[in-house]
């Protein structure tokens, strides 16, 4: 049993890291492309982008992990079915339940790590990357790119190009501006620039002495403007764009707040943070049980469809507890209810599964009569 116990536990190991390695590299591809589609939007500054993939893979590891352990267990005993090795193990006079111990052995330790994830480390990773963007969003617009780059913002309708500041207390040297309005295209030239943000949260840019030409499309009628200052908006925080950004930083900074500061807090929003971290431990748990009665098939037969209805049974999981979480939130659902119902419904399942496979009845030998 120990020499069991040992190649149990050896190949799990062998297995989830493969498919940690993988998930982890994967995810790692994507969210380095998509953060260097914001950097190049103008979205984050690019000496932040591999800071903010670290943290952000910090997030991610608590489902990486439990998905890691599923699979591994899954593959673990869906091997040893297919190459008959259950057969000898049932004809030793042993059952799937003797797979507990084994399982469970390396289950427990990954649900520790993932409950520091989730309780500890994920809030001080969400809380690094809420202060990046802030500290981004609190730089001037100007400030997001270079002296000599094109500036857009109102949809294309205003665009503007900087030159770098010529004295070192501009932010901008020259400027030119185009400004499409819908009976007048102007153009503007100013000698520098700076950025003034106003008490309801609109930022303007602020020209110094310059020069405005105005002309009216399909008319010679023209309008010339000399000014000592002159402020544009090109940010104002009513816009659709600025309110969803609002309500994301708000949602990251209920993710980074402290365990016990939700404990304290007792909202529903804090609530439902509390039971995502709660409940990724636990998942762990049940989905390593779940993952060995889902993981006998026959070897005769295809395994794809054992394969396919285990994973949509693991995705169906997480996503009750995403919904529960949800309920929680809007107050639909109480804390200790959405903590424990999915699980407990889970746990019970595979204790279910369990049970069916261990009673389930194996083909005996026929004794054949002597001649």
């Amino acid at each position: 049993m120990s020499l069991f116990k040992r190649a149990v536990f050896s190949e799990i190991t062998s297995h989830a890291g493969i498919v940690f390695s993988t998930l982890l590299v994967v995810w790692l591809s994507v969210l380095i492309v998509r953060l260097l589609g914001e950097a190049a939007n103008g979205d984050i500054g690019a000496n932040v982008v591999l800071g903010l993939a670290a943290f952000s893979s910090i997030t991610a590891l608590p489902v990486i992990l439990s998905v890691s352990l599923f699979v591994a267990v899954l593959t673990t005993i869906t091997r040893s079915y297919r190459e008959s090795e259950m057969s000898v193990w049932f004809a030793s006079g042993l059952s799937l339940g003797q797979w507990l111990r084994p399982v469970m052995r390396f289950a427990l330790p990954v649900a520790a790590v993932v409950a520091v994830l989730t309780l500890s480390a994920s809030p001080w990773a969400y809380g690094q990357i809420a202060e990046y963007r802030q500290r981004f969003e609190q730089r001037s617009d100007l400030s997001k790119v270079s002296a000599g780059q094109f500036i857009e913002t109102d949809d294309g309708r205003r665009v503007f190009f900087a030159e770098s500041p010529t004295r070192p207390d501009d932010e901008l040297g020259r400027v030119v501006a185009r400004i499409i309005e819908p009976d007048w295209l102007s153009v503007i030239t100013a000698e520098s620039a700076a950025i003034r943000a106003e008490t309801n949260g609109d930022r303007f840019l602020v020209l110094g002495p310059g020069h405005r030409y105005d002309l009216k499309p399909g008319s010679p009628e023209m309008r010339m403007l000399d000014f000592d200052r002159y402020g544009v908006r090109i940010e104002s925080r009513t816009d659709p764009g600025a309110l969803e950004a609002k309500r994301q930083q708000a949602l990251q900074q209920i993710k980074a707040r402290p365990t016990l500061a939700l404990i304290a807090s007792g909202d529903p929003e804090s609530m439902s943070q509390l039971m995502w971290r709660l409940s990724l431990p636990l998942a762990v748990l049940n989905l390593a049980l779940i993952a060995l009665p889902l993981g006998a098939v026959n070897p005769r037969l295809g395994r794809s469809g054992d394969l396919l209805i285990a994973g949509l049974l693991a995705l169906l999981y997480m996503n009750l507890i995403n919904l529960s979480r949800g309920w929680i939130a809007n107050g639909t659902l109480s804390f200790g209810v959405g903590l424990w119902l999915v699980h407990a419904a889970f746990l019970a399942l595979g204790l279910g599964l369990m049970w069916r496979r261990i009673r389930m009845p194996r083909p005996r030998r026929r004794k054949v009569p002597a001649a």
